[in-house]
């Protein structure tokens, strides 16, 4: 306020307005910090919500049914071979087994009707998980064991009350003799909700009381470990040569906004350009982690060279100076002081991506890492898929248990990005110096 404009008043009268001023300069910055606050708890509100969603079905997609059967091991019917080999087990009669014991359940002989209900309660994995008990404890055939098989997803729904009785049973999955059957399991005590193996240490299936994300987890973690192999070293030295080595001309301009601009691009795009290149010019083979590794490296690595140049740029030109003085070269002053000093931040933003590569989906779509993919991969070449791709999948699926088992693997995903961003917190914490 100018001194024109306290002219022609009295001292009582300009103090009066200079704290009429001041009420409204704090009434309008007392606005916009409450503006700024419904902001944020207006984020938070959204965040909360969308993790509660999650939660509230991931959580159950965690957990699934099984039924409890007390199955005679039979060394003739399971291992009619007689040399406990896959093809002798594999040839054998443990989904009888599993049905004896079954209609011993329910202290029925059971007729064909019965025999059928029973044979769908039960997941289409019992056998395996059967056979793969008996591989694991040869020593116990021709005893009595109590085993836990996974029910088939509609009994699991009806269970977790998706499924309801009162509904005609027209219009249900399961029919009345199914669920009385589950009301004798229920009585006996048979049946167990209990924390998913098959969703931690299973891989794809169209069963969805089968299907589990290692799989996908193990290709997560071999096509990043591709990323960040080819990322890493590539944006640091880029970084390094156009903030530290590379000449200041029209050519490293040209270099930087093409690098800025890339940072920007649709991450599909890259997938694009991998199927055209890789796949489709060099004949390299479709949904294998290496693919998927070097695509989403070029996808991260103008972050990585962007966030790598700021944390050089952040160096005090001291450092440099001091190095200098005392006669260091060019490249000790680089490696020696420049480069451990900006490690940090380096290594944040490189994590960042880390993240970032961890989530996406569309480029890895465009490279065929959407296949149903059943064996666990065991090298960069073999054919496997991806966490967000799994989820993308599963999501796709008609089956309501696959509904939990989404959110189930969101939350996977979530703890994944949620402690990397962390180590990249932590590690930013521990090596910062502060000049």
């Amino acid at each position: 306020m100018t001194d024109k404009a306290f002219t022609g008043l009295s001292p009582q009268e300009a103090s009066a307005r200079v704290e009429a001023s001041l009420q409204r300069r704090r009434k309008s910055e007392k606005r916009f910090r409450m503006m700024g606050f419904s902001a944020v708890a207006l984020a938070l509100t959204f965040l909360a919500v969308l993790f509660t969603g999650i939660l509230s079905k991931g959580l159950q997609g965690m957990f699934q049914y099984y039924v409890q059967l007390e199955i005679t091991l039979d060394k003739e019917r399971l291992d009619p071979l007689g040399d406990l080999s896959d093809a002798s087990l594999y040839s054998g009669d443990a989904e009888a087994l599993i049905l004896d014991a079954s209609l011993a359940s329910i202290g029925e002989e059971g007729d064909r009707k019965t025999k059928r209900a029973l044979r769908k309660m039960v997941s289409s994995g019992a056998s395996i998980r059967l056979i793969e008990f008996v591989k694991e404890h040869p020593d116990l055939l021709g005893t009595t064991q109590t085993l836990k098989f996974a029910v088939d997803d509609d009994i699991d729904s009806f269970m977790r009350g998706f499924i309801q009785r009162e509904t005609p049973a027209k219009d249900r999955r399961i029919d009345d003799l199914t669920i009385q059957i589950v009301d004798k399991w229920q009585a006996a005590g048979l049946v167990s909700y209990e924390l998913s193996d098959y969703l931690f240490f299973g891989s794809a299936s169209r069963d969805a009381e089968m299907a589990g994300i290692k799989g996908a987890l193990i290709g997560s973690l071999l096509t990043l470990a591709i990323c960040i192999s080819i990322a890493f070293p590539l944006g640091v030295a880029a970084a390094v040569y156009l903030e530290e080595l590379a000449p200041r001309n029209r050519w490293t301009e040209l270099i930087e906004i093409n690098i800025n601009n890339l940072a920007a691009v649709p991450s599909v795009v890259f997938g694009i350009m991998g199927l055209a290149i890789f796949i489709v010019t060099f004949g390299m083979p479709r949904s294998v982690p290496l693919v998927g590794g070097v695509v989403l490296a070029l996808m991260t690595l103008p972050t990585i060279i962007i966030s790598s140049r700021a944390a050089i740029r952040a160096v005090p030109p001291s450092i440099r100076d001091a190095a200098l003085g005392i006669g260091a070269s060019k490249m000790q002053v680089i490696f020696h002081h420049v480069i451990p000093l900006a490690m940090p931040g380096m290594l944040t933003g490189t994590i960042i991506g880390m993240a970032q590569a961890l989530g996406e989906t569309a480029p890895l779509l465009m490279i065929g890492m959407v296949a149903f993919i059943v064996d666990i991969p065991g090298d960069f070449t073999d054919p496997a898929t991806v966490l967000p791709v799994q989820i993308f999948m599963w999501a796709d699926f008609a089956e309501r248990m696959f509904i939990q088992k989404t959110s189930a693997a969101i939350i996977v995903l979530l703890a994944f990005l949620i402690t990397m961003n962390a180590a990249a917190i932590a590690l930013r914490k521990k090596l910062e110096r502060r000049w």
